[in-house]
């Protein structure tokens, strides 16, 4: 087992901190950047054994601090204006460090984006696409000796703390109310198996290498999400259909509305068949619910 630590970027974040924890499970060294070690979340890490580093990725200086003697990058950003200049600037940082082995995290549905429907009329997101792209294209061409992308689809972890409270505010009170048509599928990913694919690439470089993995588990509507949630809950939970106005008039975030008018349109397709390929199971949104019975915030 090499030595040398594994930098994990987003680490008191939801992918970052399930790569951090899948590579302390399997006995890796972790570094991890930090604006704040003292943080609750940085905090449970250093305890767990990873190893702190003050900084984020808008300061150079810390980036290069971090990668000092590590072997491997996970690399993931926060979406926004900074997320390419953030992507760019590690993506070369660990160039100039002589990392061997880089392991990105982008969104299902990068290489299908210029066949979306209405692209180029500006009624998407498109800069968040072009950007995750841009990204993944950056990892590929730098010239790492092992490149991994990890595509997730839609996060289970959305359902609970922190991003329910914003995505799906009326779940606390036993609805999930969306713009998203009845028989529209959602492909779904735990954090977890996103991190335990990217510690397996970083403990099989040369099986991943090169490899651009979309990540799905399982496509449910939102009547089988509900439902779902309903039997690990013990409760009534209802999938409410709305249109998009109404979404807005209920307060929900105008591109998080947009989004779901996305996923109606386009949605997220990973090959879920083929990940059979690599010999890691994935969590279904059954086992994900249950294992996170006391994150949920219900009424």
């Amino acid at each position: 087992m090499p030595a040398d630590p594994i930098l994990v970027t987003g680490a008191t974040g939801a992918q970052g901190g399930a790569t951090a924890r899948a590579l302390l499970a399997g006995g890796r060294r972790v570094r991890f950047l930090s604006r704040d070690p003292q943080s609750p979340a940085a905090r449970a890490l250093a305890e767990a054994g990873a190893e702190a580093v003050r900084g984020n990725l808008n300061d150079a200086a810390s980036v290069r601090a971090a990668l000092r003697g590590v072997r491997g990058v996970f690399s993931v950003q926060l979406v926004g204006p900074q997320e390419r200049a953030q992507g760019f600037g590690l993506v070369d940082e660990a160039r100039r460090a002589g990392v061997p082995q880089f392991v990105h995290s982008s969104v299902t549905g990068t290489a299908q984006h210029r066949g979306f429907p209405r692209w180029g009329s500006g009624y998407w997101s498109e800069d968040y696409w072009t950007a995750k792209w841009d990204i993944e294209e950056k990892v590929r061409g730098a010239g790492f000796a092992h490149a991994t992308v990890l595509r997730p689809a839609f996060m289970m972890d959305n359902f609970i703390p922190p991003k329910v409270n914003g995505m799906f505010p009326d779940l606390a009170r036993g609805e999930i109310a969306t713009a998203m048509r009845p028989d529209t599928t959602l492909q779904l990913i735990g954090a977890a198996d996103i991190g335990a694919f990217a510690a397996a690439a970083f403990a099989q470089p040369q099986a991943f290498a090169g490899h651009s993995i979309d990540l799905a588990a399982e496509a449910p509507t939102v009547a089988q999400i509900a439902a779902t949630l309903a039997q690990v809950l013990g409760r009534e939970i209802r999938a409410v259909e709305l249109t998009p106005q109404q979404a807005l008039a209920r307060g929900l975030h105008p591109g998080w509305v947009r989004t779901q008018e996305w996923i109606n349109e386009a949605g997220y397709r990973a090959p879920i068949e083929a990940l059979r390929r690599y010999p890691l199971p994935l969590t279904p949104l059954l086992a994900w619910a249950r294992a996170h019975l006391h994150d949920f915030r219900i009424g």
